[in-house]
């Protein structure tokens, strides 16, 4: 009787009280709150993908930099190998554009080597706006290069010293994968274009992405002898069919066996037997062969190589590799090849000199120091046909070629970065 009274007691209570059971919400509100849901994710989802986005130059990179350097770049590494990564979603402007050996690239920045060693982010770089992408350098056997650490902050100069030793996982492996990739893209062209694979081959750029170039770096094992030459050799018939233009190295500070890089003899019998291999390539397709030289050469050292270039008829030159030298850094006692900001006056030197002394007659590659617009305009008017950036996209982040890209846009103002490639000799 109790508890029948009470529940009574209750029910009327809940009469006079006039409480009601709540209705189900509304399809209306359901749908209100799931479009809501999308857009607010799908314009979180455009704004954390998009290279430039202010979060991975304020927030990621600084969380990126608070790992051990080597540590970071190989998170870096991983995460595009898995296509984890921001994209330049901006259309390049039609000022930007240049002809490089008879293929127009969208753009002049490229990345250097040594960022992607083993070729495992190349589409994920050139998805962050780059216009040319260089992976290396690439020995004929797997290495493991130098002892760690290797690889060292310079946070007050915004630079890097690393000893690396050129570790790679080698030729074989490299030619494999890039082999792979540029076969599985030209398929996929194939079906988009109802063009057959064969056509394709023969067309399009080794990048296999239209208006983008694919540098190999190859390099000498550790093994080799100070002379040897053949390493060089053995890069460029393996690795020469998959790429845009292949590199010869001889000017890494970070291994003792490069003679090359300071006896002229040597240089010049390397340059020879590169260029022999490449015209002696099999098939119709030869890549142009660039050399890579570093920033510490006098003008007489400067004067040997171009003319050993030019006698030979190399196809660019890199100018430059790190350098040994401190400009402007105090305090820092480790060992290896110095790069970012303090390399940007002996790059930009180097580049003037041998834009003047091979006479325009090759492209010169800026490379060293390059963080801003002005700095990549600079390297133009010297001389580079393009220039190269690494350093500076680690300390700014991934949105770094859509930022120098839009900067050289607004310096240009309606001029070609190809009509100012040269301009300082064309002043004098």
């Amino acid at each position: 009787m109790f508890r029948i009274g009470g529940a009574r007691i209750a029910k009327a209570g809940a009469r006079s009280f006039g409480t009601k059971a709540q209705p189900p919400p509304s399809r209306l509100r359901n749908a209100v709150w799931a479009t809501g849901s999308i857009v607010v994710g799908g314009l979180g989802y455009l704004y954390v993908t998009d290279a430039s986005a202010g979060i991975h130059k304020y927030v990621s990179t600084p969380l990126m930099r608070q790992l051990d350097a080597e540590q970071a770049h190989q998170l870096a590494i991983g995460s595009m190998k898995y296509g984890v990564s921001p994209v330049d979603r901006s259309t390049d402007d039609s000022v930007l554009e240049i002809e490089l050996w008879g293929k127009r690239v969208t753009n002049p920045i490229g990345v250097a080597a040594g960022f992607d060693k083993n070729g495992e982010a190349i589409d994920a770089l050139f998805g962050l706006g780059f216009g040319s992408v260089e992976i290396g350098s690439i020995t004929p056997e797997p290495q493991q290069g130098n002892a760690r650490p290797r690889i060292f902050r310079v946070e007050d100069s915004d630079a890097v010293i690393n000893r690396m030793g050129l570790p790679n996982c080698g030729v074989a492996s490299a030619g494999d994968r890039l082999r792979s990739r540029f076969w599985r893209l030209l398929a996929s062209q194939s079906k988009q274009q109802g063009e057959s694979v064969a056509t394709l081959s023969s067309t399009v750029n080794r990048s296999a992405v239209e208006g983008r170039l694919l540098g190999v770096n190859v390099g000498k094992s550790k093994s080799s002898a100070d002379d040897s030459f053949d390493d060089y050799v053995t890069g460029v018939q393996k690795l020469g069919p998959y790429a845009d233009y292949v590199v010869i190295n001889v000017s890494c500070p970070n291994v003792t066996n490069m003679k090359a890089n300071g006896d002229v003899e040597v240089l010049e019998r390397t340059v020879a037997a590169v260029m022999k291999a490449r015209n002696g390539m099999g098939g119709e397709y030869r890549p142009p062969v660039v050399l890579k030289i570093g920033p510490d050469n006098d003008l007489q050292q400067l004067r040997v190589i171009a003319q050993v270039a030019l006698d030979h008829r190399v196809d660019g030159i890199i100018a430059t590799n790190t350098t040994r030298q401190r400009p402007g850094v105090i305090g820092v006692k480790e060992e290896g090849g110095l790069s970012g900001a303090p390399l940007r006056d002996m790059a930009l030197a180097t580049t003037r000199e041998m834009y003047r002394l091979t006479q325009g007659k090759m492209a010169i590659i800026g490379c060293g120091g390059i963080r801003t617009a002005e700095d990549a305009l600079a390297f133009a008017r010297a001389g580079a046909s393009c220039v190269q950036v690494y350093s500076s996209m680690t300390v700014d982040g991934p949105g770094k070629a859509r930022e120098i890209k839009d900067g050289v846009v607004r310096l240009l103002k309606g001029r070609k970065w190809a009509d100012v490639v040269g301009e300082d000799a064309r002043r004098k």
